[in-house]
């Protein structure tokens, strides 16, 4: 292993032992945005071999079942997952994967880069599910790590605006660094003043909403702001039962859509990298070496920065 991101998933674990029905009863590894070395394949791997630099697809199914012949494998209630228990992670020196969920990296995409295929990942299904295109007017509700991969992708698909809303002025900079269109610092508005307000901004009602952040008023709002006939996609996950307009959204034919995880997204992910048309690198903002692992969820905890990788090989701690 070369490179691994922190999630908010990995932390929630570590501070609360469980998220949802995924209890921790037993010591795990964390760990599941990733990338390293190949050392050692199987005698049927055909498509790596030792020395090729990988990213990592945490999630592979256990067995070929209906989602895996329709091709929405994620669903699959077999899936394996790292750092889900009971399955460990890849926050260590070394690590066996499925190789088929295994992805060779281009001479010019770095182990970190490798890394965010992951989160990035999440945006690419999220777009793709919202159905991102050329002229796209896009609010995204949250400019956490994960807003703002989605930000990178709904751009990279053709969105021809992208509003972005946080809590935090600092992530705000971020996202209008990497290229929010526009950006709004939340404060105590109701959800119907924040969709007026993002109205206002982009001059028009967005067609497109990504919900990053799970919190009720942000999903109120997402409802409330989206054109009548347009998508809100659900991505933050948050408390089970929340309170929607739901009569507002059904009314005005606003598709509301959930989103688990990712599929087949590597390919794109690698593609959009190698060719330069996607730049992740800014989200990275601290590096720690595998030995201060507790420092480094630390810092996650406390929402500094954006993105903390660790570097887990001691003779590498290079990008």
């Amino acid at each position: 292993m070369h490179s691994v991101g922190i999630c908010g998933s990995d932390v929630h674990f570590w501070q609360h032992g469980r998220i949802g029905d995924f209890v921790v009863k037993k010591p795990m590894v964390l760990g599941h945005e990733a990338s390293g070395t190949v050392l050692k394949v199987g005698s049927s791997v055909t498509h790596l071999k030792p020395g090729n630099r990988v990213a990592i697809e945490p999630g592979a199914p256990r067995e070929v079942d209906e989602f895996c012949k329709i091709g929405r494998y994620n669903l699959s209630p077999t899936i394996f997952f790292c750092a889900t228990p009971p399955d460990d992670g890849n926050l260590c020196r070394y690590y066996k994967h499925n190789a088929s969920f295994c992805y060779k990296l281009p001479d010019n995409i770095t182990f970190e880069e490798g890394a965010l295929i992951e989160p990035l990942s999440v945006g690419i299904h999220a777009c793709r599910r919202a159905g991102v295109t050329l002229g796209s007017k896009v609010f995204i509700c949250g400019a956490g790590p994960i807003g703002l991969v989605t930000l990178l992708i709904a751009k990279a698909m053709g969105a021809a605006q992208v509003i972005i809303t946080d809590l935090t002025a600092s992530r705000l900079e971020k996202a209008k660094e990497i290229g929010a269109d526009f950006t709004l610092v939340v404060k105590k508005e109701t959800p119907q003043e924040l969709a007026s307000k993002v109205q206002g901004l982009l001059g028009c009602m967005p067609e497109i909403t990504v919900e990053c952040t799970g919190a009720q008023d942000c999903i109120q709002a997402g409802i409330y702001a989206t054109r009548s006939g347009g998508t809100l996609v659900l991505v933050g996950l948050g408390q089970e039962m929340v309170t929607v307009p739901i009569v507002n959204a059904a009314v005005r034919e606003v598709d509301i859509r959930g989103i688990f995880r990712y599929c087949n997204t590597w390919p794109m992910a690698i593609s959009l990298l190698a060719s330069k048309r996607v730049n992740v690198k800014p989200l990275v903002t601290h590096r720690f070496p595998l030995e201060q692992a507790l420092e480094a969820f630390e810092t996650t905890k406390k929402g500094v920065g954006v993105k903390v990788m660790l570097k887990c090989d001691p003779n590498d701690q290079n990008p």
